[in-house]
């Protein structure tokens, strides 16, 4: 068992054992027409479930035959230019290759005498990151699994700067306990869930979080806010903080971020950035205004492996003021002990929630290091002129209705007929349901095809369809064509429903 150990003595069998499985992924990705199989719970669950883990099969060229068929031969891929469904990316070369390198080596990131060099460039790339964004020199922040976590990790800052605060200022004595359902967190009603699972983490719990109204482009409406956090101080709350979203999973819709920052600060609340997804602006060579104010924040999160262009995970949480991170400092006497940041000693664990963790840097590093950030910020940019132009197809389409116009890369729609389908009263199927049930079956019937994928979401209680462009080799012609196919789809469910109810 022991040749299977990764060391000096076995470097040509993991050499060939790779490039095996390298060869057999760049043959698929090669011979992949569409995005998956179109293969079913029902029809892979009984496959995966009859393997006997007990029974190595011992030759990894088996290995990965049996993986053929369990993985990769269904997987979905999204390199594919017609997989327009979620925030996930096609990735580039340079990336894989950090990844390839990372797994192999193993470092973990958690101490200095674990992950020399690593440290190092995790560190330069943090530096850099917050350069970007327009942080001063006392900016920090560390790499994270993802846009969760790193919300998650701000909000845990934010939480106890505010009872620190609160106390400091306080004539009487107070506890934390006393404070905490104390403390209300903004957000729009547009912001990402994890926002509100980590109120519920800290303590706050859900009804902690306030949700703002949006604008007809969906952004925050900075007058409603105003209004609540003026409520908030009269009923003896305290502001702990305001999220401001730059790129909402739903709609890429950009909060405005300079008047945000402004009640934040009338209101000593910390402001938060959730840039998971609109972070490829900070490289994009013609849209890098859209994130104008984001350097008045407290901390921001970024998600490389969105609209970088890398694999996940690859996140980071950045803090303009590198003390606030002390609030998830914690020394272990066999890891971190206190004497190592006296001794200056760089170990990342000292400002993160997680202690072993992927040197994940090392992908965005080999990135830069071989495209540079023009590079990867003009294949932003192209994405964002992609939703741009089918913006512009899907107003011209009487099929279909939009709900805004892109800042980004999204587009939310429905099909939705011109004309109105009768249905027997008798059925109790009002037109809108109807129209609501033929944009599901179109996504489900779509997806069962393997033809192409889309999203979907709820807009005002009814169901709409959502592309989330993030392959600059997607097309105008794929777009036109997998509207095509919606509403074929769309149509069909439509026809048969009548049918069904005459």
């Amino acid at each position: 068992m022991r040749s299977h150990l990764l060391n000096e003595t076995t470097a040509d069998h993991y050499r060939r054992s790779v490039t095996e499985g390298v060869e057999r992924v760049a043959a698929k990705l090669a011979a992949t027409t569409r995005p998956h199989t179109g293969i079913s719970v029902d029809e892979l669950a009984p496959v995966i479930a009859g393997i006997d883990l007990d029974r190595p099969l011992a030759d990894p060229a088996a290995a990965l035959d049996e993986l053929e068929e369990v993985y990769l031969r269904d997987a979905v891929y999204f390199h594919s230019p017609r997989y327009l469904g979620h925030l996930n990316c096609p990735v580039v070369i340079p990336a894989v290759l950090g990844e390839a390198v990372l797994s192999a080596v193993n470092s973990s990131l958690d101490t200095w005498d674990q992950s020399i060099g690593g440290t190092l460039i995790e560190r330069r790339l943090v530096d850099w990151t917050a350069g970007r964004i327009g942080f001063g020199p006392g900016a920090d922040g560390v790499f994270t699994s993802g846009g969760s976590q790193s919300n998650f990790h701000a909000l845990l800052l934010a939480r106890d700067e505010a009872c620190r605060l609160v106390m400091k200022n306080s004539e009487r004595e107070l506890s934390k306990a006393e404070l905490l359902p104390k403390l209300r967190i903004f957000t729009s009603e547009c912001s990402h869930f994890s926002v509100k699972k980590s109120a519920a983490m800290l303590g706050l719990g859900y009804e902690a979080v306030v949700s703002v109204p949006c604008d007809q482009n969906k952004r925050m409406q900075t007058v409603a806010l105003a209004h609540e956090l003026e409520k908030c101080e009269r009923e003896g709350l305290y502001p702990m903080a305001i999220v401001a979203t730059a790129g909402t999973t739903d709609f890429g819709s950009i909060d405005p971020l300079p008047e945000i920052a402004r009640l934040a600060a009338t209101h000593s609340a910390w402001m938060h950035v959730d840039a998971a997804y609109g972070c490829g602006l900070l490289v994009s060579p013609t849209r890098r205004r859209l994130l104008d104010g984001i350097e008045l924040a407290d901390s921001v999160t970024v998600d490389f492996h969105k609209s970088f262009f890398q694999p996940v995970s690859s996140s980071a949480v950045l803090v303009r003021d590198r003390d606030t991170l002390k609030h998830a400092t914690y020394h272990a006497d066999y890891l971190n002990p206190r004497r190592m940041a006296e001794e200056r000693i760089p170990n990342q664990v000292d400002k993160s929630i997680q202690t072993t963790r992927r040197f994940d840097a090392l992908k965005l590093w080999m990135t830069l290091r071989v495209m540079g950030a023009d590079g990867v910020g003009e294949l932003f940019d192209e994405v964002c002129d992609l939703a741009a132009a089918g913006h512009a197809l899907l107003t011209a389409d009487p099929r279909f209705e939009v709900v805004v116009a892109p800042q980004l890369s999204t587009l939310v729609f429905r099909y939705s007929p011109s004309y109105r389908w009768e249905v027997p009263p008798s059925e109790g199927v009002t037109h809108p349901d109807l129209v609501d049930r033929a944009n599901l079956h179109a996504r489900k019937a779509l997806f069962a095809s393997g033809e192409a994928v889309v999203a979907g979401t709820k807009v005002a209680g009814s169901h709409y369809l959502k592309f989330t462009l993030l392959n600059p080799q997607t097309t105008t012609a794929d777009i036109a064509a997998v509207l095509d196919l919606l509403a074929a789809h769309a149509e069909q469910y439509l026809g048969e429903s009548l049918v069904h109810a005459s």
